[in-house]
């Protein structure tokens, strides 16, 4: 953590915008403060990965491989779980503190002397630095995260991709990217450039299918679904997976079935850019095999089984659910969401699989009241209650009552960030 406040001044000047910043129509804001700092992006090769759910696991698959080649590596991801730095990362490493206030203060004097100084966001700021740090270190690729959506992502600045990926696509941020598949669809396509080959993630709708292969079609890219008639699972539960892919054999250190969808993008992926980056089968098989992500089916204890997860939309809850149903275990939830949240249709993706709910709030000034959280739990047929201990405690008062059943903690990263920081702190 940043402890002195030499180094704490880069946090303080990201914190100082706004979550969201000012609503923009264009990419001119984030294009002006890039051009005044020298456009570092322009010396950097780009993976861009957008989607509703998978984003995070596909970028953590992709980093893996590239440092599994021996490739200089950058990663830009959101949100952080721990703390601000995990997410910029060189080699799989948080960026240094004293670094980041270096470069913020960069970032800072080109902001000053923007006319748009009052309107940027914190993922715009945090961009900003990330990209004279991945130019600075020389990365040889870049696995970026959009924030939001994908045409009008900040993020999609960007003018030098080798690889654009689409991950599942489901209603989420509906007052901001649409409300309907389609138009969701058409703003993760954004990414897609001209001439750049795209992979879009097996299983997503028609909708969504549809709208991405005619973007492609526009932009003259070659466009790739995994076909899951060459896939042949061999192994699943929540700890991993094996699987055979087109005559492959492959292992995941994350468990659950969307992670085999989310690898074979990846694999596709990999294997558009074995000439250009010097990639071979080897370093694909074993930097899947070796990628792991907080918070996603993330086993905290084997013994009681106890499983941290991230998912807060219902595509995600569904894919939480599959996990649930292949575990075949009683489980008792503790759950936590955010207002802005599908919250019922999330909910009800998990009701059949959850004994009791247990909801919590105040790890987020965006969480629903756990009291109102639990009403809507019972008005869909589900069992809960608020939870009356802290969220540690109430941790650790499942695993001793139901010591041979399985204790979740879903609903939202923010909650998932808590509980990991919580951890940290015992253990320090």
């Amino acid at each position: 953590m940043i402890e002195n406040s030499t180094e704490r001044s880069g946090i303080d000047f990201i914190n100082s915008f706004s979550h969201s910043g000012k609503p923009v129509k264009d990419l001119g804001r984030i294009s002006r403060l890039l051009d005044t700092l020298g456009r570092p992006q322009d010396s950097l090769k780009f993976v861009h990965v957008a989607g509703t759910n998978g984003k995070g696991s596909c970028c953590e698959m992709f980093n893996s491989v590239f440092m599994e080649a021996g490739l200089q590596t950058g990663c830009f991801t959101s949100p952080y779980i721990l703390h601000y730095n995990d997410r910029i990362r060189l080699n799989g490493e948080d960026i240094d503190d004293r670094e980041l206030s270096q470069l913020a203060a960069r970032v800072k004097a080109a902001v000053d002397i923007s006319p748009d100084k009052n309107d940027f966001s914190q993922f715009e700021i945090s961009q900003a630095i990330a990209f004279l740090y991945f130019a600075k270190h020389k990365c040889d690729i870049v696995v970026l995260e959009t924030g939001l959506g994908g045409l009008l992502d900040c993020t999609n600045v960007i003018t030098t991709p080798v690889l654009t990926v689409i991950t599942t696509i489901d209603l989420d941020h509906t007052a901001i990217l649409g409300d309907t598949i389609a138009e969701i669809a058409a703003q993760k396509a954004g990414i897609i450039k001209p001439g750049v080959p795209c992979v879009l993630s097996v299983n997503n709708s028609p909708e969504a299918v549809k709208v991405v292969s005619q973007t492609a079609a526009e932009k003259n890219s070659l466009l790739i679904i995994p076909d899951t008639r060459r896939l042949t699972v061999k192994a699943l539960d929540c700890f991993g997976s094996s699987f055979e892919y087109s005559g492959m054999n492959y292992k995941l250190s994350m468990g659950g079935e969307h992670q085999i969808t989310n690898a074979l993008s990846v694999i596709h992926g990999c294997g558009l850019l074995k000439d250009t980056l010097g990639l071979t089968d080897d370093n694909i098989r074993r930097g899947i095999g070796k990628a792991v992500l907080s918070a996603r089916v993330e086993v905290l204890c084997k013994k009681p089984l106890t499983i941290l997860d991230g998912a807060h939309n219902p595509d995600g809850l569904r894919a939480l659910a599959k996990v649930l149903s292949d575990c075949k275990m009683k489980c008792h939830a503790i759950i936590g969401m955010c207002k802005d949240k599908n919250i019922d249709d999330a909910v009800a993706a998990l009701i059949s699989y959850v004994d009791e709910f247990y909801t919590v709030d105040g790890f987020s000034d965006r969480a629903i009241d756990k009291g109102e959280l639990a009403a809507r739990i019972a008005a869909l047929g589900g069992e809960a209650q608020p939870c009356a201990l802290p969220i540690d405690l109430q941790i650790k008062a499942l695993q001793k009552v139901h010591p041979n059943d399985m204790t979740l903690i879903c609903g939202s990263l923010y909650l998932a960030s808590q509980v990991k920081t919580d951890i940290k702190k015992a253990e320090a």
